[in-house]
C-alpha cells in the first residue's frame, strides 16, 4: 500500500529504435525469399545493413554517395526480377533522387521498395541539410507510390513483411528516435487503413511516426480534463483512409494532425484535402511551420515546434472551446 508520504512512481516505457525491426525484417525475408536484396549509398551504419552485408553479399550492392544512382540501380534491379530495398537517409534519398524516384519508380511502377532512414529531425544536430521534413509533400503526391510512416518497431516489422507482397514503388519512413510501443503483437498492417489506437467522441488527434505515441499522451491529458479525444495512427499517407477521416469529421468536433514533417503538404495536408472537398471541419496541422529547422537534438527540435504531447494537447484543447 502507498502510504501519503510515499510516491507512487510510474515506470517510464520501454524505448525501441525502429531501424532494428526494419534490419531484422529485411534480412528474414531475405532469407525466405531469394529475390530480396538491398542496394546502399555508403551509408551502412545508419541504414544497420552490416550485417545484411555480411550474409547475404551477393544480394547487397553499395552504389557510394550516389543517391541518384542508388534509385537507379534498384529500378535495374527490379527489372530483373529481383525486388531491391533502397536503404540510405531520408534526406539525401529523397532530396537528390526526386526525379528518379519520379521516373524510374512511380511513372514505371518499379517494385522497388525506398527505406527513408532517420527521417524528419532524427539527424538534428547535423542542421538543416539532414532534416528531412519535405519529403511527405514531396512523396505523396506521386502518383502510383505508396507512403508509409510506422509508429513503433511492431508497425515497422509488419509494414516491411506487407511490402514484400505489395507490387510497385513503395517509400517506408523509418524512425531512428526511440519510441515507445503503441501496438500489440498481433497487429496487421494493412496498407491504406488507419488505426483508431484510442477511442473518443469529442476531439480526433490524427499522427503518425514519433508522433503517435506523443497525441497518445495528450488524449490520456485530456481525459484527466474531462475530454474523449480519439486518437488514430495514419501511418499510410497514401493511399489515405479516407472514411476514417470522414467519420471523424462526423462525430467529434475537429481533428488535430501531428507529424515530424512541414505542416505545409504533408500529412496534414492531404487531410485537410479530403475535409475540403467531402466534410469541412475545424482544424489545426502541427507541424514545422515555414522554416527551416535549426540545430539541437531531435527532441529539443520537437519541443521548439510545439511537437509534443503539451502542443497537441493545447490545440485539441482550442478546438473543443471554439468549437463547444
Amino acid at each position: 500500500m502507498v502510504t501519503s508520504t510515499e510516491t507512487l512512481r510510474v515506470p517510464a516505457p520501454q524505448l525501441f529504435d525502429c531501424r532494428d525491426a526494419y534490419i531484422h525484417a529485411l534480412e528474414e525475408m531475405a532469407v525466405a525469399d531469394s529475390r530480396v536484396c538491398a542496394v546502399a549509398n555508403d551509408s551502412l551504419s545508419s541504414a544497420k545493413l552490416k550485417s545484411f552485408r555480411e550474409r547475404f553479399p551477393d544480394r547487397f550492392v553499395n552504389v557510394g554517395i550516389a543517391e541518384q544512382n542508388m534509385v537507379g540501380v534498384g529500378a535495374g534491379l527490379a527489372n530483373g526480377g529481383m525486388i531491391p530495398y533502397v536503404c540510405g537517409a531520408a534526406c539525401f534519398l529523397t532530396g537528390r533522387a526526386m526525379e528518379q524516384v519520379k521516373v524510374d519508380l512511380a511513372y514505371s511502377k518499379s517494385n522497388v521498395k525506398l527505406c527513408g532512414m532517420s527521417p524528419g529531425m532524427a539527424y538534428g544536430q547535423l542542421g538543416p541539410t539532414h532534416h528531412s521534413i519535405e519529403d511527405m509533400a514531396w512523396t505523396r503526391v506521386l502518383p502510383n507510390l505508396a507512403v508509409v510512416v510506422p509508429a513503433d518497431p511492431v508497425e515497422t516489422a509488419a509494414a516491411m513483411y506487407y511490402s514484400l507482397m505489395h507490387e510497385g514503388p513503395m517509400y517506408l519512413r523509418i524512425s531512428r528516435m526511440p519510441v515507445p510501443r503503441v501496438h500489440g503483437d498481433n497487429y496487421e498492417f494493412k496498407l491504406g487503413k488507419a488505426v483508431r489506437v484510442r477511442d473518443g467522441n469529442d476531439v480526433t488527434l490524427i499522427a503518425n511516426g514519433v508522433l503517435v505515441a506523443r497525441a497518445l499522451d495528450a488524449a490520456q491529458a485530456l481525459a484527466a480534463m474531462g475530454i474523449s479525444a480519439r486518437v488514430l495512427n495514419m501511418s499510410t499517407v497514401k493511399p489515405l483512409d479516407r472514411e476514417a477521416i470522414l467519420d471523424a469529421a462526423r462525430n467529434t468536433c475537429g481533428i488535430v494532425t501531428a507529424e515530424e514533417a512541414f505542416a505545409a503538404g504533408g500529412l496534414g495536408g492531404a487531410v485537410a484535402e479530403v475535409l475540403a472537398q467531402e466534410r469541412p471541419a475545424p482544424m489545426r496541422i502541427l507541424g514545422v511551420p515555414d522554416v527551416f529547422a535549426p540545430t539541437g537534438t531531435e527532441e529539443f527540435l520537437l519541443g521548439h515546434f510545439g511537437l509534443t504531447a503539451a502542443g497537441i494537447e493545447r490545440a485539441a484543447m482550442e478546438l473543443v472551446k471554439n468549437e463547444g
